[in-house]
């Protein structure tokens, strides 16, 4: 009977009250059924199914005792210790500064959503992310992958009809939906313009937003150069709203998805397209920042617009008593601009070198923060080297998800984050084309033909290799090729064989 039963389990439909079908699938051919693949299937079942039943009982505040003995491999998992499924949001600004946030420091800036965050949770330090420029950054992050091993090494094109993230890789949100997951996109896609490669086909159940790197934030046309193309699209189908200030649309989409799928575990790929150019802050918050010098009042500006947007998202994660349930991870693409259409700058490194676009630690140090009230220390920091490719094996380690540990570069953060162990990447690489490339080891970093955006002059004909001891150089001032060149060797020696690897 056990084998009948398995045999007929082909696909499950679950009909939500107030939503839309939602479908669990599971397809296999049964001469390649293990006994350990068993198990996981009925645990899976049981899991998302029960889920969806606590969470629908505690929205009605029903006192509900489940006992279920399934026949699988014990292990701890973090999702087990709620009893239910989390939600996972991820809120990914846009060239958000190293220090831009209270909690990171900076003094002239009002994010208190931000730093609730930070109080609620666990706040790196030393965070990475695995591009200093946008595309290559998100296709890191939704893959767990350096940029170079998931095939985007450099930032998508933004016109209709140009390819991005190759649609084999797996993204976080397929591995999500797979286990039961309604997954939503909404913001800056800038991973592809294709019916194949846009968040549709990509693992995302609903998608809106803009597919190319920036917009006009009330006309919602791409804001670089011409000619003017409209880009806003819902579902794969073009939308026109024209003259609605985009920072309000997405946050009522974000809460939209939210309250739709309150009774359901989803994921939500929340990416905010501030305080990238256009600064297109809102008048409230350019008149708090009047007395500021320009242009860090156009982008101080930009970024409180953003905060209070994740404000609004957390005030209805409460109301929809979904806070304490939902893993919320904040964090920045890379380093601030300092490009033309920024004004020059207007986002902050402190006391680290570079920006945007360099391999210098202002270009791709930013903060991150992970919140779970129920569940993760709060108020805490850490120290340990960590990356943007860490997330998605921490988040299906949170969520009770199996994986291979080789199908990512990134390393799961949970005993960082709970215990505080040591960073688990020995070495890190950073690739942007042939001539420009990093690697870190310890403390150790080698560059190759360095930019600093903020200092061009600074780059002397003799730095095409800059070795520093970030130890005692932070801020990476002095070159130490020449004084340690067994050192330059060996991590020349790290790189190529990571290189040859992808």
């Amino acid at each position: 009977m056990a084998n009948r039963l398995l045999r007929s389990l082909i696909s499950i439909k679950v009909k939500v009250i107030g939503h839309a079908h939602m479908d669990v699938v599971y397809r296999w051919r049964w001469n390649e059924i293990e006994k350990r693949e068993i198990y996981k299937t009925f645990s899976d079942i049981l899991k998302v199914l029960t889920n969806i039943v606590v969470k629908k009982l505690m929205r009605k505040n029903v006192i509900l005792g489940v006992v279920v003995v399934v026949l699988c491999p014990c292990h701890n998992s973090s999702s087990q210790n709620s009893g239910i499924l989390p939600n996972v949001i991820i809120i990914y600004t846009d060239d958000q500064g190293t220090v831009d946030a209270n909690c990171y420091g900076a003094r002239d800036l009002y994010t208190p959503n931000i730093d609730h965050l930070a109080k609620t949770g666990v706040r790196f330090s030393q965070f990475y992310a695995a591009a200093p420029v946008c595309s290559p950054s998100r296709a890191a992050l939704l893959t767990g992958k350096t940029p170079l091993a998931a095939g985007l090494p450099g930032n998508a094109p933004s016109q209709k009809g140009k390819p991005g993230l190759p649609s084999e890789e797996i993204t976080i949100a397929e591995k999500l939906k797979e286990n039961g997951y309604m997954t939503g996109h909404i913001g800056k896609w800038h991973l592809g313009y294709t019916e194949e490669t846009m968040p549709n086909a990509q693992g995302f159940d609903y998608s809106f937003g803009h597919m190319g790197g920036c917009i006009d934030n009330y006309s919602h046309f791409y804001y670089w150069k011409g000619p003017n193309r409209h880009d806003l699209w819902e579902n794969n189908n073009e939308v026109w709203m024209d003259g609605e200030y985009f920072q309000d649309i997405i946050s009522d989409k974000a809460l939209s998805f939210v309250e739709g799928n309150k009774d359901v575990p989803f994921f939500l790929y929340y990416a905010i397209n501030l305080p990238h150019y256009p600064l297109q802050g809102t008048g409230k918050w350019r008149e708090y920042y009047k007395d500021l010098d320009s242009p860090r009042d156009k982008y101080a500006a930009s970024l409180s617009t953003v905060d209070e947007r994740i404000g609004i998202l957390l005030k209805k994660l409460e109301e929809l008593k979904l806070r304490d349930d939902t893993i919320i991870i904040f964090q920045s693409d890379h380093g601030h601009s300092v490009e033309e259409r920024t004004f020059g700058g207007g986002g902050s490194a402190g006391p680290y070198r570079g920006a945007k676009f360099s391999m210098f630690e202002g270009g791709i140090r930013v903060p991150a923060i992970i919140s779970w009230p129920r569940t993760i220390p709060q108020h805490e920091a850490r120290d340990q080297m960590a990356v943007n490719v860490d997330w998605f094996p921490t988040i299906l380690d949170m969520c009770d998800i199996r994986y291979q540990n080789d199908d990512f570069e990134g390393k799961s953060l949970i005993n960082v984050i709970y215990d505080n162990d040591s960073s688990q990447h020995k070495v890190f690489w950073w690739s942007s084309g042939k001539k420009n490339w990093a690697v870190r080891k310890g403390n150790w970093k080698l560059l190759k033909n360095p930019r600093d955006p903020v200092d061009k002059e600074s780059i002397k004909p003799g730095d095409s290799l800059f070795l520093v001891n970030l130890k005692v150089d932070i801020g990476e001032t002095k070159n130490l090729a020449n004084i340690y060149p067994e050192k330059v060797h060996e991590l020349i020696k790290e790189y190529n064989q990571w290189k040859s690897r992808n």
